[in-house]
């Protein structure tokens, strides 16, 4: 940060001197980068104002909320979410690779270290809220809807302790203070996760039962309404019973969904795959984060794109993530029939790879992404070689080719981050209906089967994906959930959750952190050769969940529980 002017030293010392000399309170002055509570708890404007702010937290670690304050999750960032998985590794680092070598401990988290202490701070802001709303000065209707949308977000923030770490502290209503007892247990006492999934869906029920069905002229886009609360209802029913958590039935996550597609407001959007996360409002959006010109977030097309275009490269796609994509034939690659060939390895994929991931040959920005050796200006020896990918691949999705790459400050950064769509529902519907009933089973209450729920995704427009055949197997429509959510929902903030909740990361995040080496011949045919990109991926057993920052347990005065192993 630049200034025109610096005070001299010695001249704020000598000037305190001299008001010390006139008055000797001069201290007990009103601070003028917050709002008082007074002004919070008199002014209905100001208290509407807090109570939208708490879709947003506080920036706690370098290189967060660039453009904007984080919201939900960490989004759009320099390094995303994706890039603790395998599906990207981050370019530049940027506190990841120690995720990714399972090197992460509870005083340093990398990455992931700020997910404890903003949403505890933020369901201790929805809590103050929701202690002041009774005595605000607005109509019963609307205190109504306040009060789903203040239990909503603190549910949300649940959400978040309780997917990384497992059982959270549940405050209730409490605003706590830092006068609090500090020997009071109730304060760190760790709830097992079914309470603490419990706790979040009677909040969630409850926060339904108040929202609108839909934002509106008074209920603005990217506020949370009765199918957010149902979305993330059914999100958790579905942790719930998996694996890892075992905390509930796969019944009630069937539900769970089925309320959501119950609304009958929500579809698969038919304007193109691309399109989808690039448009405010949708069909298939049930909650977003908007961004508007005074409030961007990273300018994603800089931030990932290749280095012939003057991009930094980012988060950079993995072979382990490309060769997950099936064949338009719906047949993985590993299948002698699938017609893949090893010497045009990106021909005739699924669509949605080409959707999501830049590959050497792919169009872009009316030229083609050359990412081979030699003099690939996407390769090593293109121009600013520091940002040339390490995985052989770039970042597709999500970018709008409308924005300026270069110098885009101000004029990219629009995207909207979709926190719920309609086609995780009906994956959360399709997976939890073939545990509890199987493939083809319709259940009660219901007009779909896992199968056609997966074939509603599959059939979209511009993707028409080949539909699943009846008569798969309970483990054969596991094993097609599976891959519908790894790679219709890559980059989302799913994958890192999906590996844990079914207790295969000890698999899926020990493999290397692949990537390819293409070497152009003197004939214009390439050889991928497969290679490293990022030494060292590790994971173990402890790191299903977790670690609770150190400096928590030691604020506790030690009596927060860790978790197992750390």
């Amino acid at each position: 940060m630049k200034f025109k002017y610096r005070t001299p030293l010695y001249f704020v010392i000598g000037s305190m001197l001299s008001m010390t000399a006139c008055k000797k309170d001069f201290l007990n002055v009103k601070p003028t980068d917050r709002i008082a509570t007074s002004a919070i708890e008199s002014d209905t404007a100001v208290y509407e104002a807090f109570v939208t702010n708490r879709y947003i937290g506080e920036r706690l670690q370098d290189k967060e909320g660039d453009g904007s304050n984080p919201g939900f999750g960490r989004g759009f960032e320099y390094s995303m979410w994706s890039s603790l998985t395998d599906e990207s590794i981050y370019n530049n680092d940027d506190a990841t690779w120690l995720v990714q070598r399972g090197q992460l401990a509870p005083e340093n988290l990398g990455g992931a270290g700020v997910l404890w202490g903003r949403s505890y701070r933020s369901i201790r802001e929805c809590n103050y809220a929701l202690s002041i709303l009774p005595k605000m000065p607005l109509s019963p209707a609307h205190k109504t809807r306040i009060e789903g949308e203040l239990k909503f977000i603190r549910a949300f923030r649940y959400q978040d302790i309780i997917r990384n770490y497992g059982g959270a502290v549940l405050v209730g209503d409490k605003v706590t203070n830092l006068t609090d007892n500090l020997q009071d247990p109730a304060l760190f006492k760790r709830a097992s996760i079914k309470e603490s999934i419990d706790y979040a869906v009677a909040q969630l029920d409850d926060a339904a039962s108040k929202l609108p069905l839909n934002n509106d002229g008074t209920w603005l886009l990217g506020r949370a309404t009765k199918g957010a609360a149902l979305a993330l209802k059914s999100r958790l029913l579905l942790y719930a019973a998996s694996p890892l958590y075992n905390a509930g039935t796969w019944a009630n996550a069937v539900t769970a969904a089925q309320a959501v597609i119950g609304l009958n407001i929500y579809g698969i959007y038919t304007g193109g795959y691309n399109n989808l996360f690039l448009i405010n409002q949708t069909n298939e959006t049930i909650f977003a984060r908007l961004y508007t010109k005074n409030a961007n977030h990273t300018h994603l097309e800089i931030a990932n794109g290749p280095n012939g275009y003057g991009g930094w490269a980012g988060n950079t796609p993995l072979q382990n993530l490309v060769d997950d994509y099936e064949m338009d034939n719906g047949k993985p690659i590993t299948d002698p029939t699938s017609g893949y060939d090893p010497t045009h390895p990106y021909t005739n994929r699924d669509p949605r790879f080409a959707a999501t991931v830049l590959y050497n040959g792919a169009t872009y920005r009316g030229q083609t992404i050359d990412a081979f050796i030699p003099g690939g200006k996407d390769s090593k020896d293109g121009p600013d070689n520091w940002n040339t990918t390490k995985t052989g691949y770039y970042l597709k999705k999500f970018m709008n080719d409308a924005y300026p790459l270069q110098n885009p400050w101000g004029n990219a950064g629009f995207q909207p981050w979709i926190y719920f769509r309609y086609a995780e529902i009906l994956l959360n519907f399709a997976e939890a209906a073939n545990e509890a009933y199987g493939p083809d089973a319709v259940p009660a209450g219901s007009t779909l089967s896992a199968r056609t729920a997966i074939n509603m995704i599959r059939s979209r427009p511009g993707i028409n994906m080949p539909a699943l055949a009846t008569g798969l197997s309970q483990s054969q429509m596991r094993d097609a959930v599976r891959y519908e959510r790894r790679v219709e929902l890559a980059f989302e903030e799913h994958r890192f959750y999906d590996v844990r909740r079914w207790k295969i990361a000890d698999v899926t995040e020990n493999k290397p952190a692949g990537g390819v080496i293409i070497t152009k011949n003197a004939n214009g045919s390439f050889i991928y050769t497969p290679k490293v990109a990022l030494d060292g991926r590790s994971f173990a057993p402890k790191h299903y969940w977790l670690p609770i920052p150190r400096a928590e347990i030691q604020a506790s005065g030690g009596q927060l529980q860790q978790n197992a192993g750390y």
